[in-house]
């Protein structure tokens, strides 16, 4: 097996099995049929427990629930919405207020 692939599979187990994963601004990516297919199998992945493990996923993103089903696959954006708690927050954008 080549290195490349080595620590491409065990980065995926690490993603898979951690007990905390958080994707931070989903929607800010570039999307292709490659990295659609890998989100879903990381997102299905943990809530169907495939890996016999508890693990808990936070996913941050600027985009709205319609903007999920527009933006990725169905399959994607059902999972989000129906297995995932949905918190709005708003307010000023800190980054900017510092400036």
């Amino acid at each position: 097996m080549s290195k490349q692939k080595n620590y491409t599979e065990n980065v995926l187990k690490s993603v898979l099995e951690s007990d905390l994963l958080i994707i931070d601004d989903l929607g800010t990516e570039s999307l292709n049929s490659m990295k659609l297919s890998e989100l879903f199998n990381i997102i299905n992945t943990r809530i169907l427990n495939l890996n016999q493990k508890i693990t808990k996923t936070i996913i941050s993103t600027n985009l709205n629930i319609k903007d999920i089903f527009n933006n990725y696959e169905e399959r994607i954006g059902s999972r989000i919405a129906g297995y995932y708690d949905i918190y709005c927050f708003f307010g000023d954008d800190l980054r900017f207020k510092n400036k």
